[in-house]
């Protein structure tokens, strides 16, 4: 091949129509690399404190997302522990390794996002550490909170019995079930 048909077959391979269209894709503006970024996390400290569920997550800044998941694995617990609950004792009995292992892949997933984008290979939002967790507004957790204090001080004050407890505590996921139908159905419309 001489030096002309190499620099026809070149300019016809860059002119070629493509039979795909090229998808656009948002990468972050590539920074400097620095290990000793303060921000960077590690993924052995991530997943060794995310053992106890809920603490990788705040290591990474994730308070709130931290928070739940140790109410939950906690509640959970503490629900299979009390023999209450006979008819779902084997779903929470299984549900427990399952979140533990969640907890631990979400916590090591977000780590390395992090880190990925901190070194501009990826763009995800940062989790902004030193701001905390907020408290905001929340109807039903607010509502939750008033009906929960108010038995429980009835039940300090009044001397008032909480057996009733065991038999009407479904009511609480059944009318939070509906309420999140109710805004579901709500957002749909709008």
């Amino acid at each position: 091949m001489n030096d002309t048909s190499l620099q026809a077959d070149t300019l016809y391979r860059e002119e070629a129509p493509t039979n795909h269209v090229a998808e656009p894709r948002s990468v972050a503006a590539p920074r400097p690399y620095l290990p000793s970024d303060p921000r960077r996390k590690s993924l052995f400290i991530t997943g060794l404190l995310s053992f106890m569920p809920g603490l990788g997550h705040i290591y990474l800044g994730y308070y709130q997302r931290g928070f739940i998941h140790f109410v939950i694995f906690g509640s959970t617990i503490s629900l299979v522990s009390s023999g209450q609950i006979d008819g779902l004792g084997p779903l929470l009995e299984i549900f427990i390794p399952f979140f533990w292992l969640f907890n631990q892949i979400d916590a090591h997933r977000r780590a390395t996002l992090i880190n990925l984008t901190l070194e501009g290979i990826e763009n995800m939002p940062l989790p902004d550490e030193m701001q905390g967790p907020l408290l905001g507004g929340s109807t039903v957790a607010g509502t939750a909170l008033l009906a929960g204090g108010v038995i429980a001080l009835s039940n300090t004050l009044f001397n008032l019995p909480l057996d009733w407890l065991n038999d009407w505590w479904p009511i609480a996921p059944i009318a939070l079930g509906a309420y999140l139908i109710y805004r579901a159905r709500q957002d749909q419309q709008s």
